[in-house]
């Protein structure tokens, strides 16, 4: 509960995280039927780059504010920029859109978006800033009793983001029983689980944990800023794509190189790894 991402948003976490994000959302509009997104970690919806927090710790001077310095972005990266751009109307970037604001600004009229905030300063401004979308539901709930209350939805199709502050040592393994209630309960829900990576231990572990377990396609990607070397640093973060929509694997392998060239240029790396693969379905 103490955990406050105005400090953070747009940083280069940020940006791998909601690029992917809209990569996917993408994908879901080829088809007219409607689909849902559920959003179990919520946050405020969207930040103000001028704020106190955000000038205090300037991580996003390393993230958005350098991808839209670079020259000649990937064509993948259109629509995550585009949704910057919706919120910043008069140019520059002084909002940053959080998860929230980035699907909903993407959704079509007939789509659905559930946000879930535990937190009640929170779920207050998540209420004022979309209370005039019928189309946006806000829930003050955990976030992993909401995977279990609001799922599966009438849609059928669809995405889970699960992006917990990581503040208690159990959340790798809230992690895996909310993947298993998700794949019970919706099992072709596209779900994304965003990590940070400080060392590689908890990390291999839970990637460890997905591939004994089999299931649909699960792929996980990583942008490290530096080797993690030092547990008391975010040296890295990643994002396991759970059911990936087609040809998201293509898009990343030539993204990746370039998100990583502009986000980390003095030592950064990435990884791209296929979990269990489609046809290394155990059940």
């Amino acid at each position: 509960m103490n955990y406050r991402h105005a400090y953070h948003a747009g940083n280069f976490a940020d940006v791998v995280k909601h690029a992917v994000l809209a990569m996917v959302v993408t994908a879901l509009k080829r088809k007219e039927t409607p689909f849902f997104a559920l959003d179990t970690h919520a946050g405020i919806g969207a930040y103000n780059l001028e704020a106190d927090e955000a000038q205090r710790t300037g991580e996003f001077k390393g993230g958005i504010a350098r991808l839209l310095e670079a020259a000649m972005p990937p064509s993948a990266l259109d629509p995550y920029l585009a949704a910057v751009r919706a919120v910043n109307p008069a140019g520059g970037c002084t909002c940053y859109p959080g998860s929230p604001e980035l699907v909903r600004g993407m959704m079509r009229a007939t789509d659905r978006l559930a946000l879930v905030e535990l937190h009640p300063e929170d779920v207050d401004v998540l209420r004022h800033r979309f209370a005039a979308d019928r189309r946006v539901g806000i829930h003050h709930m955990d976030g992993y009793v909401a995977v279990k209350a609001l799922l599966p939805p009438p849609e059928r199709r669809g995405l889970v983001l699960i992006d917990p502050p990581f503040e208690v040592k159990d959340e790798h393994e809230r992690l895996l029983v909310a993947l298993r209630r998700i794949r019970r309960r919706w099992a072709n829900a596209i779900t994304l689980v965003w990590y940070p990576i400080k060392g590689m231990e908890p990390v291999e572990r839970l990637y460890g944990a997905l591939r004994s377990e089999g299931g649909v396609e699960t792929l996980a990607v990583e942008l490290m800023l530096r080797p993690p070397v030092d547990p008391f640093r975010l040296n890295g973060s990643g994002l396991v794509v759970v059911n990936p929509p087609w040809g998201l694997d293509r898009d990343l392998a030539a993204l990746l190189p370039w998100l990583t060239s502009v986000l980390a240029p003095e030592g950064g790396f990435y990884r791209q790894e296929v979990l269990v693969a489609e046809a290394d379905l155990r059940g």
